[in-house]
């Protein structure tokens, strides 16, 4: 059985001769790439201006500035604002999050969200939540008005056609010169 020094010694003169091995591979490597290189009349220099471009990126370049329709320069929002301020956290472990996209899995089930709220946010969420209901009631009551006139103009149009037919129709010019079929 061999003992730890010719182990040892072998294991030398094996990685002795894979540097070889190695060394000879490489040269022929070079010899070849010099072969080609005189072929097509390249220097190194040749190869260092066309060898490291980069790839190309699609899109705009980070930090560039978008163009208004003026031509001036506008800041993107995502670029300058970063992140969106913290509106919750997560008592237990300290995770914020701003309410926007998707909750994180601590908030998601949660039904009342005011117990996490951040201190400073509560109050401006009383008002978010204010203005929402005025804006949506004021929509409501537009859409009721929207409704009332469409009615009153259907009515006006079931006026005007049952007149013509039965022949019983008076045509009246009003003030901005377009005429309108009245029912006698």
């Amino acid at each position: 059985m061999p003992t730890l020094e010719q182990i040892q010694a072998k294991l030398k003169k094996l990685q002795a001769q894979e540097e070889l091995l190695i060394a000879k591979r490489n040269q022929s490597i070079l010899n070849q790439i010099r072969k080609l290189m005189a072929t097509h009349g390249l220097t190194t220099a040749d190869i260092e201006a066309h060898g490291s471009t980069p790839a190309k990126r699609r899109g705009r370049p980070a930090g560039s500035l978008a163009k208004s329709k003026a031509g001036q320069p506008v800041k993107a929002k995502t670029a300058s604002n970063g992140k969106l301020p913290a509106k919750y956290r997560d008592p237990k472990t300290g995770a914020t999050w701003s309410g926007w996209a998707r909750p994180p899995l601590w908030i998601k089930g949660v039904k009342d969200r005011s117990k996490f709220l951040i201190d400073g946010s509560a109050a401006t969420d009383i008002t978010t939540n204010a203005s929402r209901k005025t804006s949506s009631l004021k929509s409501v009551n537009a859409g009721a008005k929207n409704a009332k006139a469409k009615r009153a103009t259907a009515k006006k149009i079931v006026r005007k056609s049952s007149a013509i037919k039965t022949g019983n129709a008076v045509a009246k010019t009003s003030a901005n010169g377009s005429a309108d079929l009245l029912a006698v």
